[in-house]
């Protein structure tokens, strides 16, 4: 690949909270394409018009409308098998536990640091170069 033709994967991010949707954004903005849901309604949508251009997702876990665990169980009876990782603000085991259950690939707590967001998306896309 040529610096022209450099890898921008596009990344659903479901997140309710603005000023959070703006740290993701910060922290990837520059080498990924984002599309930003504020429920997991929206998200389970911005999937489905996506997901042959999609390479992960990001999806919060307490949403209004529809929270992430129930927007994660719905994309994965679609067949999605990208990576969805899940962040919460919560770090008891049983929201991890739950959050894989409903078919999360990665759970990461809230407040998320761009070492532990790069890190987490660099595991599933290797060739993200940041």
């Amino acid at each position: 690949m040529s610096i022209a033709e450099e890898y921008r994967p596009l990344i659903l991010v479901a997140e309710d909270d603005e000023s959070n949707f703006k740290l993701i954004k910060a922290i990837i903005g520059r080498k990924c394409d984002i599309i930003w849901a504020k429920n997991g309604e929206e998200m389970v949508n911005n999937y489905r018009e996506n997901k042959d251009h999609v390479a992960a997702m990001l999806m919060d876990i307490k949403m209004p409308i529809m929270n992430g665990l129930d927007a994660t169980k719905i994309i994965r009876e679609e067949g999605c098998t990208l990576p969805i990782i899940m962040q919460t603000a919560y770090a008891f085991s049983s929201d991890r536990e739950n959050a894989m259950k409903c078919g999360a690939s990665e759970v990461l707590v809230k407040p998320i640091t761009l070492a532990t967001l790069r890190g987490g998306l660099s595991r599933f896309l290797p060739q993200l170069v940041w």
